[in-house]
């Protein structure tokens, strides 16, 4: 009987309802929790990790590595480049020596051809270097029967269109070959004054052509800039030094002495055209007023001497349709940095010429 009670399970100390369910709590997270890790265990989970950090610095190895070869590639591709750039700024530049100076003419006669395109002006191309060297070159070829100035400017600055003119009047007083300009579209301004140096002017029809006058075109902003609460500081020495500023106020006085720089070089320019033109203009006042008259009203006036063109010239006149071009050739990236440069000086807002006086229509 005694041995019955020892093993009943029955036996023991009662417990209470929260007792036990705090004892099968405890038993059922006992069953469920996972074997202690065994050192095997351990080792296998340290070998896990280190391979893990292994193949994580192998992918960032392998990152860097394709960066620089990415990053070499492209140096190796802008170095390529530059020498490209390099060999072909070498190559139009001996091109430009050797093959196109200019000097070799066509065979037999001709007429030797120099444009006068765009705004005369220093850094132009029709700058009076560039024209002037092409007209000496038309010159001085033995088979060209005649120099014609191919004209198609609105005019441009006063001391360059002198500088041509001066040229032509000197080859001209040589009386070697005819000096003939051809007015394209327009031949006003500046570029009459060019042409009115030389033996005759032929121009189209409806050719524009004239404008003897001078120019100097600004702004007057000081009132802009005091609603703007804008303070102008400009320092000179000598009182006159920025009578020009537009931001600046011009005294009666300072008006009345650019006036006259006006009248003096518009004197300069009358009486170069008089010269050159001679009795073949008509006297009217209107002449040089700075209005600007089609090439069939510019015949009655004796600006021009005949309505035609450069083809009708080489056809009817010369006998000879052959023609050369003379003009020198504009380096490509000399042309490139001069565009930069203008398009930079408008920009910021800079001249774009030496004189602000001009022989322009405008």
């Amino acid at each position: 009987m005694g041995d019955d009670r020892r093993d009943d399970w029955t036996q023991g100390p009662e417990l209470s309802a929260e007792q036990a369910r705090e004892e099968r709590r405890r038993r059922s997270a006992a069953e469920q929790a996972p074997p202690a890790p065994s050192d095997e265990d351990a080792e296998t989970l340290r070998e896990r990790q280190r391979l893990a950090q292994q193949a994580m610095l192998d992918r960032w190895i392998d990152g860097v590595l394709v960066e620089q070869r990415r990053s070499r590639r492209w140096k190796l591709f802008f170095r390529f480049l530059f020498a490209l750039l390099i060999l072909a700024s070498l190559a139009i530049t001996l091109y430009g020596l050797f093959v196109v100076p200019g000097a070799g003419s066509v065979a037999g006669p001709h007429l030797g051809i120099v444009k006068v395109e765009g705004v005369i002006d220093s850094d132009s191309r029709a700058s009076a270097d560039r024209i002037i060297d092409g007209v000496r070159r038309a010159w001085q070829a033995p088979g060209a029967k005649a120099v014609v100035l191919r004209i198609d400017s609105p005019g441009g600055s006063p001391v360059q269109s002198q500088r041509i003119y001066d040229e032509v009047m000197r080859l001209r007083g040589q009386g070697d070959k005819p000096i003939i300009a051809v007015v394209e579209d327009i031949g006003a301004s500046g570029a009459y004054y060019i042409a009115s140096a030389a033996d005759e002017i032929v121009a189209a029809p409806a050719s524009l052509v004239g404008s003897i006058g001078v120019i100097n075109a600004g702004f007057g902003l000081q009132e802009a800039i005091e609603r703007l609460g804008v303070e102008r500081r400009v320092f000179t020495a000598g009182e006159n030094k920025a009578f020009l500023d537009p931001f600046s106020d011009i005294s009666p006085e300072q008006r009345d002495f650019w006036q006259r720089v006006l009248a003096t070089t518009h004197r300069q320019f009358i009486e170069d055209v008089k010269a050159g033109r001679g009795d073949r203009l008509a006297d009217d006042e209107r002449l040089f007023s700075g209005l600007i008259w089609t090439g069939e009203q510019a015949i009655e006036l004796g600006l021009v001497d005949e309505l035609g063109s450069l083809d009708s010239l080489a056809r009817e006149r010369l006998a000879t349709p052959r023609t050369q071009d003379y003009t020198p050739r504009l380096d490509p990236l000399d042309r490139l940095a001069r565009r930069f440069g203008r398009v930079a000086a408008e920009w910021f807002g800079l001249p774009q010429a030496a004189s602000p006086l001009r022989y322009q229509l405008y």
